[in-house]
């Protein structure tokens, strides 16, 4: 019973039947703000459908994304939920879902402003910013600062994505391009301040972390996810936060 088992599993709340959501809500169409404020998003709105379906209550909490892991080591949170790419690093640290999302990287920057990005080499012209802790991140750093082909000093790491595309939008003396996961490149980019400037294929794979070792919980999210996915609420899903 699902009760029984979350005792076991070792929620962080008092309340037993209560799951903690830690997410970093600056990731649309993944998490983000709505205009009251309540955190939204496929994830949110997917990992809310999937633990609610089996008896629990959900308490969703916005942390900076670096600090994700570290909450969910500490028992802070119960589950990830943000856009969180599956890595063999990270699978040292958590442990992850079934993958509900494929993903690529992208390179985004300013509509109307004398950049040339047409390859990966073209990125050593411009200051380049990632989210701390990203995949993107780790891209630009491995790819292109380890190698030579970008000088630390301009590359440019930020806590939020919000707060890079801002500077990008500000123009090129902040920030000359961002990298960024596709489909978040893609909403900002829907806006019209912005636009994707390259494509990145690094087949990336989204899952949702838990504790590691909490196998009880981790089954019950991938016993859901595989449910949800077989209904229409997931096509409705899809459909709402990634139609054209």
């Amino acid at each position: 019973m699902v009760i029984g088992t979350v005792a076991l599993s070792g929620c962080t709340q008092e309340d037993e039947n209560k799951i903690i959501i830690g997410t970093s809500a600056d990731f649309p169409p993944f998490e983000y703000k709505a205009s009251n404020q309540t955190i939204i998003g496929f994830d949110i709105d997917l990992i809310k459908k999937i633990l609610t379906d089996q008896g629990y209550t959900v308490e969703v909490q916005d942390i900076g994304f670096d600090s994700l892991i570290p909450s969910l080591q500490t028992g802070k949170i119960d589950v990830i939920a943000a856009a969180m790419t599956i890595t063999d690093a990270r699978l040292q640290e958590v442990d992850f879902s079934d993958p509900y999302y494929d993903a690529n990287q992208a390179v985004l920057v300013k509509v109307g402003v004398p950049i040339n990005i047409t390859n990966i080499e073209d990125l050593k012209n411009y200051t380049v910013g990632a989210q701390t802790g990203s995949t993107g991140w780790a891209w630009v750093n491995d790819t292109l600062v380890a190698t030579g082909k970008l000088s630390s000093d301009n590359f440019k790491s930020y806590d939020l994505y919000t707060d890079a595309v801002a500077d990008l939008i500000i123009g090129p003396e902040r920030v000359g391009a961002i990298v960024i996961d596709s489909p978040v490149a893609q909403a900002f980019a829907e806006k019209g301040n912005v636009k994707i400037a390259l494509d990145i294929i690094t087949n990336e794979n989204y899952g949702f972390a838990v504790k590691k070792g909490n196998t009880e919980l981790l089954a019950q999210i991938n016993e859901g996810l595989t449910a949800v996915k077989a209904t229409t609420y997931w096509d409705d899903l899809i459909e709402e936060y990634f139609a054209s």
